[in-house]
């Protein structure tokens, strides 16, 4: 008996298994997708949106105050901004950030310093003067009343526990945006 039809098999076997470690490769070392798990990020990012996020930063170590990056938990990721790089001296006075004695606007509080307002609250609880210690960060979700992060739980973050920056959502497709 020929096996004629061994090349046929042949010919979808090889670019399935390329295809299979491409994925992997990207995904191991790239580009990920992540889902946001509570409103700890609003008004910028929501609960249940979905994001990618590259994985570069772990080999390039491009993390710059202002990003948004997932970090690894010992159960859970979560996903924040960076507000204090290795080696900045932190404060925070009467809901104005201080970063190596220099006050620092963030925009992306506007939405939610007006709910403060209306109820005569504070976003964030005055601390500091702090400094961040060699290879971590300090992280801050955007929405501060309703945030678990380096003020409260999760401390000084490791390098090494940075999965990757956000770059996009990409679903609900209406929601679509670049978010660096």
């Amino acid at each position: 008996m020929s096996k004629t039809h061994t090349k046929k098999e042949d010919s979808w076997f090889k670019p399935i298994i390329l295809a299979v470690a491409i994925v992997f490769i990207v995904r191991t070392f790239i580009f990920s997708p992540f889902i946001v798990d509570g409103a700890s990020m609003e008004p910028t990012l929501h609960d249940r949106e979905r994001i990618i996020v590259s994985k570069t930063s772990n080999w390039i170590g491009d993390i710059n105050r202002g990003d948004i990056i997932i970090i690894k938990g010992t159960k859970d990721n979560y996903v924040k901004r960076v507000i204090g790089l290795p080696g900045d001296v932190l404060e925070m006075k009467e809901d104005r950030l201080f970063i190596n004695e220099k006050e620092v606007k963030e925009p992306y509080l506007k939405e939610n310093q007006i709910v403060a307002d209306k109820k005569g609250l504070l976003l964030t609880g005055d601390f500091g003067p702090l400094q961040i210690p060699e290879e971590h960060y300090f992280v801050m979700g955007d929405n501060r009343l309703d945030s678990g992060d380096s003020r409260n739980f999760l401390g000084y973050i490791d390098e090494k526990n940075i999965i990757g920056k956000s770059k996009f959502v990409f679903f609900p497709i209406k929601n679509m945006r670049i978010t660096d």
